[in-house]
């Protein structure tokens, strides 16, 4: 299905004009043939056209700046009408957006009032059936979708909890009245779909031993330290699966990343291990190169003399001193060394 553009259909104004003049007319003569009795042709054709003339107002179609009108003249696509302006077409055609009535977690689709009650509670609401109005009309702006949030296994198994904000708009209606069934829901479901196939492709945080871009070469991507590149990979994962609904994904951004609540605690833990781990592992560095620098000028300076033995009580006294957690009680030694 390919997309047609009708030209030369601005002429609403013209059109609307014609009708009243024309009604205007029409009871005149209506007076003048019927009451007045000058003429029952004149009558009768007069009150045909107040009775049919209306007809002509249903051609009548306003569209503002991003909009469109897809037009089905008795079940065939003719054209599709872009750009603000007053136009008259067929009065028969019928204007077709199967996704008119359906309302996502999406700019353009949450009322005010739906949009505080999401925010009070926390939560975001799914794809309904919800009727938003009998607005056929199909916005060419572009869209922000906030699907809820998944909760998907990572390549290590753990469960993680992952939101996605992905801006998109429409390019050719055609596409997305006819070739899909409803293009919000289509997209929406994979949206779903592309996230999951990503994610489960990377750690949570970075892990040795693994691939994240499939090259057979263990990497360094994970889901928290590569956001920008699983973010990527994610659009133009949707972007595949959408084009034939001419949609364009104009971005993915990651909006959530959470450890699942289960394995929260337990992550935390790991996590504050780890920290203590790599600060212990600092601090000894540290300790034993003071120690190192302190027998060093003690020998340049030849301040003291020490044998093996003693080197390593003063080497052992130092790490205890440098290395604890807590303030060091001297004791001191008023006698002699040995």
């Amino acid at each position: 299905m390919e997309e047609k553009i009708l030209t030369g259909k601005k002429n609403g104004m013209l059109v609307l004009l014609g009708v009243i003049v024309l009604y205007i007319l029409s009871i005149v003569g209506f007076i003048y043939g019927g009451p007045m009795g000058k003429s029952d042709i004149l009558c009768i054709v007069s009150l045909i056209v107040i009775c049919l003339a209306w007809i002509l107002f249903l051609g009548l179609k306003v569209l503002k700046p991003q909009e469109a009108l897809v037009l089905t003249l008795f079940g065939k696509y003719i054209g599709t009408l872009k750009g603000d302006g007053f136009y008259f077409v067929n009065p028969f055609c019928v204007s077709v957006n199967p996704a008119a009535k359906t309302k996502l977690s999406q700019s353009g689709d949450v009322s005010s009032s739906g949009l505080n009650s999401m925010l009070t509670m926390g939560t975001q609401p799914a794809s309904t059936g919800v009727e938003v109005g009998e607005n056929k009309r199909i916005s060419l702006k572009i869209m922000t979708l906030n699907n809820s949030r998944q909760k998907i296994n990572d390549c290590l198994g753990n469960p993680v909890e992952i939101g996605i904000a992905v801006t998109w708009r429409i390019v050719d209606t055609a596409k997305a009245v006819f070739n899909v069934d409803n293009y919000k829901e289509f997209l929406s479901l994979q949206c779903d779909s592309a996230l999951r196939n990503i994610v489960r492709n990377y750690p949570y945080d970075v892990a040795p031993n693994v691939d994240t871009t499939g090259d057979g070469m263990a990497d360094e991507g994970s889901l928290r330290g590569s956001s920008e590149i699983v973010a990527a990979r994610i659009r133009d994962e949707i972007q595949s699966r959408v084009d034939e609904a001419g949609i364009e994904i104009v971005e993915a951004r990651i909006t959530y990343l959470a450890y699942a609540t289960e394995i929260a605690a337990i992550m935390l833990q790991r996590q504050q291990a780890s920290a203590i781990i790599d600060a212990r592992k600092m601090i000894v560095d540290g300790a034993v190169g003071m120690v190192e620098m302190a027998l060093e000028r003690l020998s340049e300076k030849n301040t003291v003399e020490l044998d093996e033995e003693r080197k390593a009580a003063m080497v052992s006294n130092l790490l205890v001193v440098l290395c604890g957690n807590h303030d060091a009680q001297p004791v001191v030694n008023s006698g002699s060394l040995y």
